[in-house]
């Protein structure tokens, strides 16, 4: 039985480890030394976006574009200014 459970958690870390990209890359971003993350419960902020990762490229109302390493990416907050998700 304990050689069963071993056996499963070990498919899952490989597994994990050969996914191309993790889960939740699609909703992150670095910025510098910081990962934002996006639709959190109690997500980050404006402040604490603009604190971590600068001034934007542009706003756009809700949406910020961030253009960093050849790459842009668009940051959506809700009404009440909490980061919703990062594409």
């Amino acid at each position: 039985m304990f050689c069963r459970s071993v056996m499963i958690v070990a498919l899952a870390v490989v597994f994990l480890f050969l996914m191309p990209e993790p889960v939740f890359a699609s909703g992150s971003m670095r910025c510098g030394t910081h990962i934002v993350t996006g639709g959190q419960l109690h997500g980050p902020g404006k402040y604490e976006v603009l604190k971590k990762c600068g001034e934007p490229a542009q706003r756009n109302g809700d949406t910020w574009i961030y253009e960093k390493s050849g790459k842009t990416q668009y940051v959506f907050f809700d009404a009440s200014g909490r980061l919703m998700r990062i594409e």
